[in-house]
């Protein structure tokens, strides 16, 4: 049997559960700061050390956030929630317990719509971060390392942990559902959702069944996946694994593995533990979360327009195409950055068609968001005036966007110093391609006693030198027809 009908034999089971760090000003029980690449063991205290005598404190900010969560997603709040102690013994966690939610958390039952199929959402709650522990020596792994250091900033920052049904069945569905989540989230103000510096990560929870069945088997959680594109390659890899056992009757274990991105595998790290191993049991030092009326309502109030919805109406209102809306939606902060250009002057189509292109290009390359952008939306509506008006052309547009978005200069500006609008004048068009036929004679002659064929390749070399003599300035319509009417005449 090849491995492409062993595939279609077989069925992923997906399940994720996505930790978010809350965007508060401080940590879930004290009142240290929630602050990131802060030097190592600054943002501490009695409370989240652990120290004797020392109890906590909730943070209202942190249960405003996930009523939040709640509306967004369309979970149920119950009356109350309470918290308990998870009991671990690592030294990321001083208290040698982490105070989380079990079997009575804020949120329950919720959903998130991915490109058209309801993804069931079993529960969120809230609980505390552990601190971040470095391996030193070796490849940075704990069994190379020649020891180890602790840094408990991050230990007390506020999480939501968010932990979706087993209902996906693909890494590609795997990585809509992170980025559609990532989406809603960042809308809603409560994380800034950043991957790359940790505070939404995600764990994989994957098992393979036979097509057809509704059966649940082994499963391993993946974790270390720091990207959406680390996560669709580390559940594709594990998927095929797990085939690959299974067809060569190989028992699958209930484990946790990291992902190896350099590698591109997972390596079994420890034993999966189950919820008696953590013996949890209610937290005594806290009394139960009871959100009020007014707190449920201020929460039902605070929603904006969620990205599906602007999804719809972006397409309706600007005539762009879904997947265009879906882009500027990925890239949070990307569509308020497109509709301010819209609010200034500049058409959807246009606005979009750059912000897609360009300006995300220079976010991606400059690892930086639609917020630290130099260049305003209103200035992105100005070079699009530039072009809409015949002044740029599109090469010359896109130079001069470069430079305003790495300096921050208007485009009028730039275009004014540089000397760049385009040149529409006949005359002026017309004296430039005079002056290469005169310096370039040859290939007119190849031209006019040419087949098709020649006549292509010596018209192209005639308009790249035109445009070279002009700098790029010539409107290339102009250009166009006065080059075929003087080859002809």
């Amino acid at each position: 049997m090849s491995t492409r009908e062993v595939s279609k034999a077989w069925e992923a089971v997906i399940g994720l559960e996505v930790h978010v760090e809350l965007a508060t000003a401080t940590k879930l029980f004290c009142s240290c700061a929630n602050e990131f690449g802060a030097e190592p063991n600054t943002n501490v205290c009695p409370v989240c050390l652990g120290l004797p005598g020392s109890l906590p404190v909730l943070n209202e900010r942190v249960v405003e956030f996930a009523l939040r969560l709640g509306e967004a997603f369309e979970f149920s709040v119950p009356a109350q929630s309470i918290f308990h102690r998870k009991n671990y013994f690592y030294p990321d966690m001083p208290k040698d317990y982490q105070v989380s939610q079990y079997d009575a958390p804020i949120c329950v039952d919720g959903t998130l719509i991915v490109d058209g199929t309801a993804i069931g959402i079993e529960r969120a709650h809230m609980e505390e971060d552990t601190g971040k522990s470095l391996h030193v020596g070796g490849s940075g792994r704990i069994h190379e390392a020649d020891h180890s250091l602790v840094d408990y900033n991050r230990a007390g920052v506020p999480l939501m942990e968010i932990v979706s049904r087993p209902e996906m069945h693909s890494a590609e569905q795997a990585r809509g559902y992170v980025s559609a989540l990532r989406g809603v989230l960042g809308v809603i103000g409560v994380s800034d959702v950043k991957m790359e510096e940790g505070s939404m990560r995600v764990d994989a929870n994957v098992s393979i069944r036979p097509v057809g069945s509704d059966e649940l088997r082994t499963r391993v959680e993946v974790k270390n996946m720091n990207s959406l594109r680390s996560l669709g390659r580390a559940i594709d890899y594990e998927i095929a694994r797990q085939i690959e056992m299974y067809e060569t009757d190989e028992r699958i274990v209930q484990e946790t593995r990291h992902w190896d991105e350099d590698a591109g595998v997972t390596h079994g790290m420890r034993t999966k533990e189950g919820s008696e191993d953590y013996r949890y049991f209610p937290e005594p030092d806290l009394v139960p979360v009871a959100p009020d009326d007014s707190m449920r309502a201020r929460a039902r109030a605070s929603i904006p327009e969620l990205p599906a919805a602007r999804r719809v109406r972006l397409v309706s209102e600007w005539g762009i195409a879904d997947h265009e809306a879906a882009v500027l939606l990925a890239e949070p902060g990307l569509a308020d950055y497109a509709e301010g250009a819209v609010a200034a002057g500049a058409s959807g189509h246009d606005a979009t068609n750059w912000s897609v292109g360009a300006v995300l290009g220079y976010l991606n390359e400059n690892a930086l968001a639609p917020q630290g952008l130099l260049l305003r939306p209103d200035g992105l509506a100005e070079l699009i005036g530039l072009v809409s008006d015949g002044s740029l052309n599109r090469k010359l547009a896109t130079d001069v966007l470069d430079e305003a978005l790495r300096d921050g200069k208007r485009p009028k500006q730039i275009v004014e110093a540089r000397g760049l609008a385009q040149v529409s004048d006949e005359g002026a068009v017309g004296a430039l391609v005079d002056d290469v036929f005169a310096q370039n004679s040859d290939a007119v002659a190849d031209w006019r006693g040419g087949d098709d064929k020649l006549k292509k390749k010596k018209r192209g070399f005639l308009m790249g030198e035109v445009i070279k003599a002009s700098k790029g300035s010539a409107d290339t319509a102009v250009l166009n027809r006065l080059l075929d009417e003087k080859l002809n005449g």
